[in-house]
């Protein structure tokens, strides 16, 4: 079995139809249909059915293409090592707003241990083969794997003389707004401002506007504010890595993703 026959597959597993593979990969169809029927007589079994319209893949199909998919990965992977050099380990990884850039450094640091000569490309949002945010804003189709754990903490604009008489700053939007509503009691019905991130939360508080509740992380980077302890409210939040499931079949992902698990932290606040 050779990398032709797995693109071949792939191809038409893909598209379903074996005029689309062919234009796809540049081959004419009898040459496509040849590699596919080589790749079945390999295996033993039948791969693909043709039908009116394109083809229909059958279970052993199934099961074979995402290791196809992993084995053309690693395949590429390989040959841009020896063509590129030692830097040809490259990842993509988007940062959330709401994390703090020690969490970022922290990151960077351990992926480079993880995989040396890593060329890490960072970019502002949801990008990237992985993604640095928190737990409760991870999509439904993504896991999760946790890095830091972080405790919410009050923040007042440095000088306050107490916090009772504070107006909150609130950030509707966020995954833990409504979790804060008993805590704010009855002023949430008046805040001093609304905000679109916890960062903008801190700026307001910084301005004076009021106090907000916020990631410690995020406090201790915020001139102008204060961070006091919450002693009736416990509550932590989750920084880590999200990531798709066949974003794994990126061989660099895949060690890097192994790797910081084995650093996870071990036991996690409930």
């Amino acid at each position: 079995m050779d990398s032709r026959q797995l693109k071949a597959f792939v191809a038409v597993f893909e598209e379903r139809n074996i005029t689309g593979a062919a234009r796809r990969l540049h081959l004419s169809q009898p040459a496509l249909s040849g590699t596919i029927k080589s790749l079945e007589d390999l295996l033993g079994t039948q791969l693909f059915e043709r039908q009116a319209r394109g083809v229909s893949v059958t279970e052993d199909a199934r099961i074979l293409y995402p290791q196809a998919r992993r084995l053309l990965s690693q395949t590429e992977s390989m040959t841009q090592q020896f063509r590129q050099g030692a830097n040809a380990a490259e990842i993509e990884i988007g940062v959330e707003a709401d994390i703090a850039g020690e969490d970022v450094a922290a990151f960077v640091q351990a992926a480079r241990q993880a995989v040396p000569a890593l060329f890490v490309k960072l970019s502002e949002g949801c990008v990237g083969d992985a993604r640095l945010s928190t737990e409760d804003e991870r999509c439904e189709d993504e896991l999760f794997l946790t890095l830091s754990i972080d405790p919410y903490v009050l923040a007042v604009p440095e000088g306050s003389a107490g916090d009772a008489a504070l107006p909150w700053i609130m950030c509707p939007s966020h995954p833990t707004h409504q979790r804060l509503l008993p805590y704010y009691g009855a002023a949430a019905s008046a805040p001093a401002a609304h905000a679109g991130s916890l960062r903008l939360a801190l700026e307001l508080a910084a301005a004076g506007v009021g106090a907000c509740v916020a990631p410690e992380s995020l406090v201790r980077r915020q001139a102008g504010v204060a961070g006091r302890p919450i002693g009736e409210l416990e509550m932590f939040r989750r920084v880590g890595l999200c990531y798709a499931v066949q974003a794994l079949d990126k061989p660099v992902l895949a060690t890097l993703v192994e790797a910081l698990r084995a650093r996870a932290p071990q036991a996690e606040p409930v």
